[in-house]
């Protein structure tokens, strides 16, 4: 008997769990830069870590954005700005297609609410993705402080 593949979300939860207890950072700079054997993997590894990162800094928001060639990842934190290493172009893509997986947003974008159940609790994160001709920007926005 085949247990059925988890789904994008069910995938995701799983890598923010597995990495719950880590130096984020470190795991994040490790990852990038180099290429990879399993492309959707890092995908999902790579949002699992930038996401918990966040909520470690109190993020009011991460951000991943495309402009040409150039690709930018931040968390915007209550007192300050930190710089994600960056993701390859590759890797940038695949994360995009995770959260058209999970979200089904179509090849324009759009904008939802994604709920990530983590151990005994739960993560609410609005999510935005435009896409235009040479830009593309997928936002986090965390729940505000305190909520």
């Amino acid at each position: 008997m085949q247990l059925k593949d988890s789904s994008p979300q069910q995938k995701l939860q799983e890598m923010c769990d597995c990495y719950l207890e880590t130096d984020f950072a470190a795991q994040l700079a490790a990852m990038t830069g180099k290429p990879s054997a399993d492309l959707k993997e890092d995908a999902v590894k790579y949002l699992s870590l930038a996401l918990m990162y966040g909520l470690t800094e109190k993020a009011r928001k991460v951000t991943l954005k495309k402009k040409g060639g150039k690709i930018r990842a931040r968390i915007k934190a209550v007192e300050q700005k930190i710089e994600l290493p960056q993701p390859t172009a590759d890797l940038f893509d695949g994360v995009i297609d995770l959260i058209r997986g999970i979200l089904h947003f179509d090849s324009v974008g759009g904008s939802s609410q994604l709920v990530l159940g983590l151990r005994n609790s739960q993560l609410d994160l609005r999510v935005k993705l435009k896409e235009l001709e040479e830009k593309t920007s997928l936002k986090f926005t965390f729940p505000e402080l305190g909520e």
